[in-house]
């Protein structure tokens, strides 16, 4: 048991090293905004549909194909059951601050802190249902996080949700896995290439924002410690117990507590900018969680291998 949780703390040690280079980075001012803004782009519109990709040039299996539905089934109720929490528990009186709060505790960092811990503590295997719990993310973010942050129906959009790079990704990897499409190597090595970028760019990236926030100003914030509590402790612990209920074990359980188990998502802050929310509280947020999670995700993801890996 002992092991497991030294794994996994050595590897969430190992990205916050990263996240360290990029704070490094952004105090020294080798960062500033505009690099941090296009290596974000590169990574969401070219990274990590490759990291998918990479991960779905496999010969058909439909054992792996039942895993993938499950592993989609479990993200989606893990998302409902995050949802229901957050209207439930948050009622602030200032609505900018209220949809904040909300967005925070539904939505984890399932791709920048995720996916290279699934790399790392379960490989291939790990990205592959990954890549399906972060297109459920994308769905339920381009739907209902857009309605919560907006307060407004026609915010809505299916282009964007069809258009997501995550989603077409997806949609390329399961041509090629439906299909056992052979991909040669001249096209697979360019994409490995690309996908090896997954883990220390976007690290590197948390580690900028980190720097140019007051971090102190995210532990003074009552609301904030309760609602990083529920997005850090409570939602992984309850996706656990409820897959462990369903009879789910193994590589699917793992990394569905991995993405569950990982900080506010960095979307939260693009959000709160984008709909004149307090986009303040929502870097304090993504601050605090983010810190805080180097202590909680090896706990809970090492408890999750132990008794259910």
């Amino acid at each position: 048991m002992g092991e497991n949780f030294i794994t996994v703390g050595t590897q969430v040690l190992e990205l916050f090293i990263l996240i360290a280079v990029g704070f490094l980075c952004g105090k020294t001012k080798m960062l500033n905004d505009k690099i941090a803004k296009g290596i974000t782009d590169i990574v969401l519109y070219i990274v990590c549909p490759c990291v998918i990709i990479q991960n779905f040039i496999r010969e058909f299996n439909p054992d792996m194909l039942g895993k993938l539905l499950i592993t989609g089934a479990a993200a989606l109720c893990i998302h409902v059951v995050s949802i229901v929490i957050a209207m439930l528990v948050f009622h602030d009186k200032m609505p900018e601050r209220n949809r904040v709060y909300r967005f925070a505790l539904i939505f984890s960092n399932c791709g920048y802190m995720s996916l290279p811990m699934q790399q790392a503590i379960l490989g291939s295997d790990g990205v592959f249902f990954g890549a399906v719990y972060i297109v459920i993310f994308n769905i339920v973010m381009w739907t209902f996080g857009v309605w919560l942050s907006s307060g407004d129906k026609k915010s809505l959009s299916a282009k964007k949700i069809l258009l997501n790079p995550c989603i077409i990704g997806m949609a390329i990897g399961l041509v090629i896995f439906l299909c056992s499409i052979p991909v040669p190597p001249i096209i697979a090595q360019p994409i490995t290439f690309l996908a090896n970028l997954n883990t220390p760019l976007p690290m590197m990236i948390v580690g900028y924002y980190l720097s140019q926030t007051k971090i102190l100003d995210a532990f003074k914030d009552g609301k904030g410690f309760i609602c990083v509590l529920f997005r850090l402790i409570v939602i992984p612990l309850l996706a656990f117990g409820g897959m462990m209920l369903c009879g789910i074990r193994g590589t699917v359980l793992i990394t569905c507590v991995i993405a569950a188990a990982a900080p506010a998502a960095a979307a939260t802050t693009m959000f709160a900018a984008k709909f004149d929310n307090d986009a303040k509280l929502s870097v304090n947020l993504v601050t605090l969680s983010t810190l805080l999670s180097v202590v909680t995700m090896p706990l809970i993801v090492g408890f999750a291998n132990t008794v259910g890996g």
